[in-house]
């Protein structure tokens, strides 16, 4: 075989970039190039072929650095794809136009490229006095010829934010709205300075423009805006619009939420619902919130979900677009480490990296850290933690322990029901981004039976940050750390001072009912513990099942056996009785064996009576 060289001696005897000469490989630009397992190389005479590429275009400027800067927070499309290290995402254009869906929604967790995807979709797309095809001649798409080239800058586009309408009432968030509506409707000039308008659409465009619009009017908007776009250009406008249920959280947790649906329902009835001024809509999000009814009989709407397989390689990173951009940035040893902190996610049959949390790591010199926390208002897990029962805190634990475990996912949870229904806490964790999907399988309603787990090291940092210490609202902090201290030391008098204090100060009397809300509070309390434990309940041991055991990781560590009973209206004779009753059946049944089996030799035994908003503990040890 003649003499080769490598991508990286080619990019550097050129002067360009070793992505460059991946491209040029790829497109058939350098003669005996060849692909080698992953690598290209190519003929060490091998001459630099000549730039054909078009260097015009507003934010396109030369010469380039070696190493292109990150895109940290970029999700302007020409922006990131000409300034910035831009990983090419525009064969979704390609399939897209192959499938030709009416109506899309994307759902996937915040901080996976939605917006930067969208904004990529208008700027193909949108008809505008600037030739845009600049911006997509060196890209995949390009390559696949007139069918695909044709459809570039065809259509009008309405494109609508509302990753930023944050407000904490309904009036302020409806003036956002009106402000938006506003800002797109300047930007269609040719409506501003269309003479031809009716005087009723002269008079819409007007009251769009002064973001006064009434609730009637704004609902409308979308219909209006797109029968008006069709008229002055011949053609059917697109429609897209990004985290479409942003608002519908904030309403949620902040006490509009029946205002802010009654809204969003009118508004997409009218733009995407049997419009026959549309040609095509997209909406990206974090739930697909159909049960809302926003999209009652849309039926053209096409989901994908993060389960569903179709454009699952285009929201994040793929493995060989992290270890292109790996070599890229000479950090080709740091792979594994890349895979082990935010790889894990699965979309479909695809393996996915977080894309912002690998963005950082390259800028940050390589150091790993939890990049993804705080992108993000999660007031809703507090939520969900506020109403969990003790099977909820069991799972959540075990996720942290590593494990993983079978659950129901509906992709379409809504708000409402997360508060009612506290299961629903794993489907909203896994369209959120707090968890994988390791299996599924299509359940009869439509959804899915899935084995779930937390994706990677970063979410485990992230999950105990966001998730158990959101139970720090619930179990004040400075309570847990004296429940915590007084189970280590074997100190029954303070752990009943503890959590009684704990019952006076948090638990409604109508909470105190049974022993199932009891339970999900000790367990809820053990959460809050360190990872020196691996927590357990409802587990069958020596001849029964015990309620809650902490097995130390170290088994110089104590271990610790809790049994809970609950009764009403007991005298303080009879609830010591009870909570004795719960002590013996901790030895009775010999619930030790499990801890005893594994080597753990000091076990803490306590048995834990409630009655109302009072508590009694026995306890005993085999110190």
């Amino acid at each position: 075989m003649a003499d080769m060289m490598r991508v990286k001696d080619a990019a550097k005897l050129w002067g360009i970039t070793e992505r460059r000469v991946i491209a040029l490989c790829q497109k058939g630009k350098i003669k005996g190039a060849v692909k080698n397992g992953r690598a290209w190389e190519l003929p060490a005479n091998a001459e630099k072929p000549a730039d054909s590429r078009i260097k015009t275009g507003a934010y396109i400027q030369a010469p380039r650095p070696t190493n292109l800067p990150l895109p940290i927070g970029v999700s302007d499309y020409r922006l990131a794809s000409t300034e910035y290290y831009y990983i090419d995402k525009t064969m979704m254009i390609k399939d897209f136009i192959d499938e030709r869906p009416m109506v899309s929604l994307f759902t996937r967790p915040r901080r996976f490229g939605k917006t930067l995807n969208m904004d990529m979709l208008r700027t193909f797309f949108e008809k505008t006095e600037e030739d845009t095809s600049i911006y997509f001649k060196d890209k995949k798409i390009w390559a696949y010829g007139e069918k695909y080239q044709e459809c570039q800058g065809k259509y009008p586009v309405i494109f609508l934010s509302f990753k930023d309408v944050k407000f904490n009432t309904w009036e302020e968030t409806f003036e956002a709205f009106n402000e938006l509506f506003s800002k797109e409707t300047a930007r269609h000039t040719e409506l501003i300075k269309n003479d031809k308008l009716s005087a009723a659409d002269a008079k819409r465009v007007e009251n769009l423009l002064s973001g006064n619009s009434s609730a009637v009017d704004l609902s409308n908007a979308l219909a209006d805006l797109s029968r008006m776009l069709h008229e002055y250009h011949g053609i059917a406008p697109i429609i897209i619009i990004d985290e479409y249920d942003t608002p519908i959280q904030q309403g949620h947790v902040k006490g509009f939420y029946d205002e802010v649906i009654g809204f969003m329902r009118n508004l997409f009835s009218g733009g995407l619902k049997d419009n026959k001024h549309l040609t095509y809509g997209f909406l990206t999000g974090i739930l697909r919130v159909a049960k809302e009814s926003i999209f009652s009989g849309l039926n053209n709407l096409t989901i994908n979900s993060i389960i569903d397989g179709k454009y699952s390689e285009y929201f994040g990173f793929t493995a060989e677009e992290v270890k292109e951009m790996a070599q890229y940035y000479k950090a080709e040893d740091k792979y594994e480490e890349i895979c082990s902190w935010y790889d894990g996610y699965k979309f479909g049959n695809t393996e996915i990296f977080n894309p912002w949390s690998v963005i950082n790591y390259f800028r940050n010199d390589c150091q790993a850290r939890a990049y993804w926390q705080s992108t993000g208002s999660n007031d809703i897990i507090g939520e969900i933690l506020g109403e969990a029962d003790e099977t909820v805190y069991e799972k959540l634990n075990a996720l942290m322990q590593g494990e993983s475990f079978l659950t129901y996912i509906d992709t379409g949870v809504i708000y409402p029901q997360v508060k009612s229904n506290p299961s629903s806490v794993y489907s909203f964790l896994l369209v959120a981004g707090y968890l994988k999907v390791i299996k599924s399988d299509p359940a009869f309603s439509g959804d899915f039976m899935c084995e779930v787990a937390i994706p990677n090291k970063e979410i485990a940092f992230v999950y105990n940050k966001e998730v158990l210490q959101k139970l720090h609202k619930i179990v004040p902090q400075s309570t847990a750390i004296s429940i915590q201290e007084a189970i280590y030391s074997n100190n029954a008098t303070a752990l009943q001072k503890h959590i009684g204090t704990l019952l006076m100060q948090s638990a409604s009397s109508y909470d105190t009912v049974g022993e199932n809300f009891y339970h999900g509070l000790v367990l809820g309390l053990c959460a809050t513990l360190d990872n020196r434990y691996y927590i357990t309940s409802n587990r069958e041991s020596g001849e029964g099942r015990y309620d809650i055991c902490l097995c130390p990781k170290d088994t110089k560590m104590p271990g610790v056996l809790i049994e809970l009973k609950a009764a009403k209206d007991c005298s303080d004779d009879e609830l010591k009785q009870l909570s004795e009753t719960a002590l013996k059946q901790i030895n009775d049944r010999k619930y030790d064996t499990e801890l005893t089996t594994k080597g753990v030799k000091n076990i803490f035994k306590y048995g834990v009576a409630f009655s109302g908003k009072r508590v009694e503990i026995a306890s005993s040890s085999n110190m």
